[in-house]
This record gives structure tokens, C-alpha cells and sequence, in this order.
């Protein structure tokens, strides 16, 4: 695991945290993992901000799942005030989930005219895919090459971020990342263009033919690539002409963290087929969802039933539509816009006196820094990556690495980080690589 921790050399931890650890690994047993070298006990936390149970304060610049922050009253409140009332299931007509449907869904545009509620990320991209497999009569599935699609069966299968102990699926394709540091942009589109009819060539030659291409926008697991933005629209051109389903994988990339739109494949002129969400969703509450053409729902919708006994309960729903009311109302993707411009244009010029950095870049509150060896030979350094990552916890500030080698630092912090808080991150950055 990127920046995990190693279990077989707790000797500089406290005695304390040590016996939690061996009390995780006898509970919960081995396949859990700890983030950092040091690993955090986080007790509370709110808006940007977490503690540890001694009180000690840490930055919180890496997680999205509370995307309108820790804590946010709004969310809070109409959680609890749903939980007071009721919570049950999808087979009871009921106005919540038809009023957050309604509001939702023309911020996809045309062609998508449904909505289906899970859980999860991983239950909304396994649930897309089975219904392209059940609309196509065909498995074939082709992904970037470190993606993260989810941790279901069949996700798993094609998530190639797991590490190579977790197998990829027979019927699974991969193509490059879209690699802007080190392939001219301009070339990148008809690149992966070629690549992606290479690959559909493979399946229909086994028998499999393509079912779908699935993307994340901002390519997260493969090192985050927000420009050019000109690759995905031709790919699902392709991939339509080919028989295949598109689907765009917003559980990163959506809810207004690239800045500049809604949702990430909107950067990119993309019309999918589905368009499925996550972590964000419910700032925290296990809410998720997918969203689809009527044409490419329709078969399956005849022929199969689709039930989730907690994916769209009257309390997910709440918190769903708390969390998109607080993004619009308080204009959090605009603050992504603004605020991720000031890191960006922050890290550069720490860039600029730092020959280690070879690369910054990213969209709104998503951006990479990329180590590197030697910037002629753009060889990756993951060494140097994970050193920052760990020292920056040291100093109470949380981020994470990515990558296929895990050498670029991944910034995606809450929807509603401030200007202070970004001067402290850049500020403790800048210690951190001057100690190092």
C-alpha cells in the first residue's frame, strides 16, 4: 500500500499506540492497513481541521470523503433530524428520494435521465458494470493502468491498484495513463485513441468484445492527470462505435472538486452512458449512486430488479441532499477554483528552486507534485515523495502519494479549505523539503 505502515517496526512508537496497533491486528485481523510511518489516532475533527486524543491539531489536506468538511452542521443536522423521523428502504414511495433525483440529475445533462442509489463507490461502479454487461451480452472491460474501481469482486478484478497480489480480471484491458509530464500532450488523445482500439481488437479476437471503458477524469490511482482535456470524448466515440458502454467514474472527480465544472467528465466534453458516485456524496455517510441513459438501463431494468436495502434510505438521502445544498449554496466549487489555483501556483514556485519536483499539476482541489531522480530522465523517485509525506504528518499536516510508482504527493483536501489553510500547507511543505 502507498504510504502504508509497516506493522513489523513499531520501535519508535510510544507504548500506548503500540498496544492498539497489536489490538487492531488480533480484532480486525491482517488485511487492514494504517496510513503514515507514524500512524495517527485521530479522536474529532471539524471543517478542515482533526485532532488527535491529546488535543494536538493536524491539517487535514487529503480527504474527500467529508467534502464539505468534518462535522458540517448542515450535513449533521439533517441527519439527525431524518434519523429522529425515519429510516427505511427504496419500496416505500417516498418524496426525499424523488426531490434529491430531481435535483441531481440535470447537472449530468443529457443523455442521462436516471438515478439508482447504492451505498458505495464500489457497489455503484459494480452495479455500472453489470448493467453494461447485461446491456452489451459481453464482458470485455478496459481501464487506465493503475485504476481503482472498487474493492466489490468484480471491482477488484479491475483495479489494478491494489497491487499486484490482487489479480485483474481474464477480460480486463489496460491503457497508459494519460502521462502529460512525459508524453507531448498534443499526441495524447490519438494515442490512448489507438491504444483502446488495440485493445477492443484483443477482446473481440478471444471472444470477449468490449463491454465498457470506465475512467476517471482526473486519473487518480495513475497520478493524477487533469489536462489535456481532450482524450475521453474520442475514446467514448470509439468505444460507441465499437458496441461498448462509457462509463465516467465521478467518485473522485464529481461534486465540484476539479474547480472549473460539476463534474470531472464535463472537462472533457464527454456524453457517457453512466455516471457513478461515491466517497463524497454524503460527507461521510455511506451514500452513493449511478446514473444513466434511459437506452442503456432499459434492458436491464426489464429483465432484472435492482434492490439495496440501505443504498438510498431516507437518512442517505438526507445527507445526500445536505452535501449538494452546501456545495451550491456556499459555493464550493468555486472555492476549489480559487483555492487550488493558490496551491498550484504556490508549489510551483517552491518548484522552481527545487530540481526534485519535475511536475505540478492537477484541477481545483486535486493536484499532484512529482518527484523525480533526474529531471532530464524524468526518472520517478518515490523515495523522496513518500519522505515529504511522512514528514509533513510529523508536522500535523495530511496528505498522501499516488502513482504507479507512488512518487507524486496527492493534495485533495476538503471543499472548503481556506487561504490559511493553504498557507500553512505550503508553509510546512517548504520546511519539510529544506529538511530533507
Amino acid at each position: 500500500m502507498v504510504n502504508g505502515f509497516d506493522p513489523n517496526n513499531m520501535d519508535g512508537l510510544d507504548a500506548a499506540l503500540q498496544d492498539k496497533i497489536r489490538k487492531r491486528r488480533e480484532l480486525l485481523g491482517p488485511a487492514y492497513r494504517l496510513m503514515y510511518a507514524e500512524p495517527v489516532q485521530i479522536s474529532r475533527g471539524l471543517g478542515t481541521k482533526m485532532w488527535d486524543a491529546q488535543g494536538n491539531e493536524y491539517l487535514d489536506a487529503y480527504n474527500n470523503v467529508v467534502s464539505v468538511g468534518h462535522c458540517n452542521p448542515r450535513v449533521v443536522e439533517a441527519v439527525h433530524r431524518q434519523m429522529q423521523t425515519l429510516c427505511t428502504h427504496t419500496r416505500y414511495v417516498q418524496d426525499g428520494i424523488l426531490e434529491f433525483a430531481a435535483e441531481i440529475i440535470p447537472t449530468f445533462g443529457a443523455p442521462i435521465e436516471h438515478i439508482m442509489f447504492t451505498c458505495t463507490g464500489s457497489e455503484a461502479n459494480d452495479l455500472a458494470l453489470r448493467i453494461a454487461m447485461h446491456q452489451t451480452g459481453r464482458k470485455g472491460i478496459i481501464i487506465t493502468s493503475e485504476a481503482y474501481t472498487g474493492n466489490s469482486f468484480l471491482t477488484a478484478g479491475l483495479s489494478p491498484s491494489l497491487g499486484k497480489n490482487s489479480p485483474l480480471g481474464t477480460w480486463v484491458r489496460r491503457i497508459p495513463a494519460p502521462d502529460s509530464y512525459r508524453v507531448p500532450p498534443a499526441q495524447i488523445a490519438e494515442l490512448l485513441v489507438r491504444q483502446v482500439a488495440h485493445e477492443i481488437a484483443e477482446l473481440e479476437r478471444r471472444g470477449e468484445g468490449i463491454a465498457a471503458f470506465i475512467a476517471d477524469s482526473l486519473f487518480s490511482s495513475d497520478g493524477i492527470y487533469a489536462n489535456p482535456t481532450n482524450i475521453l470524448q474520442p475514446i467514448t466515440e470509439f468505444v460507441h462505435k465499437a458496441g461498448g458502454v462509457v462509463i465516467a467514474d465521478e467518485v473522485q472527480a464529481g461534486f465540484g472538486r476539479s474547480g472549473d465544472r460539476l463534474w470531472g467528465f464535463q472537462r472533457h466534453g464527454q456524453t457517457p452512458d453512466i455516471v457513478t458516485m461515491g466517497k463524497p456524496m454524503g460527507n461521510g455517510f455511506p451514500v452513493a449512486a449511478v446514473a444513466v441513459r434511459r437506452e442503456v438501463i432499459e434492458r436491464f431494468g426489464n429483465e432484472m430488479r435492482y434492490f439495496n436495502t440501505f443504498g438510498g434510505n431516507t437518512v442517505a438521502i438526507a445527507a445526500a441532499k445536505a452535501t449538494f445544498d452546501v456545495i451550491r449554496d456556499d459555493g464550493l466549487q468555486q472555492n476549489a477554483a480559487h483555492i487550488g489555483a493558490l496551491i498550484q501556483n504556490g508549489l510551483r514556485e517552491i518548484a522552481a528552486g527545487d530540481d526534485r519536483i519535475g511536475d505540478v499539476r492537477g484541477a481545483g482541489l486535486y493536484i499532484a507534485v512529482e518527484f523525480v531522480k533526474n529531471k532530464a530522465t524524468k526518472e520517478p523517485d518515490a523515495t523522496t515523495a513518500l519522505a515529504v509525506v511522512d514528514e509533513l504528518r510529523k508536522r500535523r499536516v495530511l496528505i498522501s502519494a499516488t502513482g504507479y510508482h507512488a512518487n507524486c504527493l496527492k493534495i485533495r483536501p476538503p471543499l472548503v479549505f481556506s487561504e490559511s489553510d493553504v498557507d500553512r500547507l505550503l508553509t510546512q511543505t517548504r520546511a519539510v523539503l529544506s529538511s530533507i
